[in-house]
């Protein structure tokens, strides 16, 4: 909890709960939460854009813009800062103004979350670099298709992501037994910079993959391993954790667990193996093994090796649990993605708009991959907005090269808010473009969302195929291209 937060077990049914940073998936997906206990929530923020507005406007929930201290009058009875927020904020500034006898209450997302929502429910915690959205969404289906048959595993979840099978990204249930959530590895709030993983406590967990990533609050790839050692480091001797096999990080950061280690992927030696993997188009399928004996004959509506792990892995956390075989097979291949996970935002002309939430060189790879797998033989454009904080530095350069190079065509946005990076860590578009074409992949660089659709429309041809690129707004490009091309 903030250093002026409530008491352990959360706030009283009925209070007014401002979220400073609303927007945020998560954050928005709290509001939602706290609204369905009966709370009247508030929140502030800039620059809102869908998924997450859209489903806070659906909700009723209002989004205050821009930060003022005027959206702290009357005072709320709790504030919640979101970790996006830094001193400097007029409300953040306001709240510590404030006299000691007048102070407004004050907390992170993640210690809300564990004291309002975990407390006497079993937490099944999804932790790693990449894809951890997705192999949540398909835990959460997963026991959301069992429960039909068995009322224990009714789920309550809390994703970093708008879940299709839900069209929604939480669900607090009065009846779970267990809540499924998300293991962010980003800092907790301006007061908290540890993980937000480590307020969560899991009972099991799976740990995806370990790179080097949020170059803004890692210095390098050991404070990275380090945090998620201290994830492994809170699951109990009873609990379990399911960790993927070709990482060496993710080796190195299990090695000391006191739980029980069951390894997934591809390699003979592991608990859990997918083997017999093919793809046809948008479908994987594979058969999944435990302990060497068949477990399951599995078909994912999705392509890309990468959705076949994260299924595996999501497959082996709740079989562990109890669900049954028949409806994890049943699950994943009804499974039906997550909003801004090759997302197909619209087919104009033959031409196919694909959104993906790309926020490191590794995603961007294995992203184009599936694409090449669901769409053989079309040309394949990748459009990039350099936006995370990792990809707007320079420090997967090289790397970002090596993914972009599995596309045909290469168009390359100037970097986000670029003044905020340092000078010497900064990301120079133009080095990405020339060393691109030095390998024989056309790229270009163009400054921002407007012209890149004026670019490329005349040059976009029937069977193409558009991926775009962004962990954010992208100057509302996914809707621009399409109105273009029509």
């Amino acid at each position: 909890m903030g250093p002026d937060s409530q008491g352990s077990h959360g706030p009283a049914t009925g209070k007014h709960i401002h979220l400073i940073g609303i927007c945020g998936t998560a954050m928005a997906s709290l509001a939602g939460m706290l609204r369905a206990q009966g709370h009247r929530v508030t929140g502030s923020d800039t620059a809102a854009y869908p998924p997450m507005s859209d489903q806070l406007r659906a909700m009723g929930i209002p989004i205050l813009e821009p930060y003022s201290a005027a959206n702290l009058t009357p005072a709320p009875d709790l504030v919640v800062v979101g970790n996006a927020i830094s001193r400097g904020n007029a409300e953040l500034e306001y709240l510590l103004d404030r006299p000691a006898n007048d102070r407004i209450p004050f907390t992170s997302m993640a210690a809300l979350i564990h004291d309002e929502f975990l407390a006497r429910r079993e937490r099944l915690i999804v932790c790693g670099t990449h894809g951890k959205t997705t192999t949540t969404s398909m835990l959460a289906w997963i026991y959301e298709v069992a429960s039909a048959s068995d009322p224990v595993f009714i789920p309550s979840f809390l994703i970093g992501g708008v879940a299709e099978n839900f069209g929604a990204s939480f669900r607090v249930h009065a009846d779970s037994r267990s809540f499924i959530l998300e293991g962010d590895e980003y800092d907790t709030a301006f007061f908290d910079k540890g993980p937000k993983f480590l307020h969560y406590f899991p009972d099991a967990a799976i740990l995806t993959h370990v790179e080097f990533d949020h170059a803004d609050i890692y210095v390098d790839l050991g404070a990275v391993k380090t945090a998620f050692k201290r994830m492994v480091n809170l699951i109990p001797r009873r609990g379990r954790l399911i960790a993927f096999d070709a990482n060496p990080n993710v080796t190195e950061c299990c090695a000391r667990a006191f739980c029980n280690i069951e390894r997934y992927g591809f390699q003979s030696a592991s608990y859990w193996q997918a083997t017999n993997l093919q793809q046809l188009g948008a479908t994987t399928s594979w058969t999944l093994l435990r302990g060497g004996e068949e477990f399951a004959r599995l078909t994912l509506p999705m392509a890309g090796e990468h959705n076949a792990l994260n299924a595996t892995a999501a497959a082996a956390l709740a079989a562990g649990q109890g669900v049954p075989a028949e409806a994890i097979t049943q699950a994943l291949a009804t499974f039906r993605s997550v909003k801004r996970r090759l997302e197909v935002r619209a087919e104009v002309g033959g031409i196919t708009i694909i959104d993906d939430f790309a926020h490191h060189p590794t995603a961007i790879r294995e992203t184009l991959r599936a694409l090449r797998s669901a769409y053989p033989g079309r040309r394949l454009w990748a459009v990039l907005e350099p936006r995370s904080n990792t990809l707007r530095r320079n420090v997967f350069e090289r790397e970002m090269v090596d993914a972009l190079a599995l596309a045909d065509q290469v168009v390359f946005s100037a970097v986000f808010k670029s003044e905020a990076i340092p000078a010497p860590e900064r990301l120079e578009p133009e080095n990405v473009v020339a060393a691109l074409g030095a390998r024989n992949v056309p790229a270009v660089l163009c400054a921002n969302a407007d012209e890149i659709v004026a670019a490329i429309t005349p040059r976009l041809a029937p069977n193409d195929v558009v991926a775009i690129l962004s962990n954010g707004g992208f100057g509302n490009i996914y809707e621009k291209l399409p109105a273009a091309l029509r």
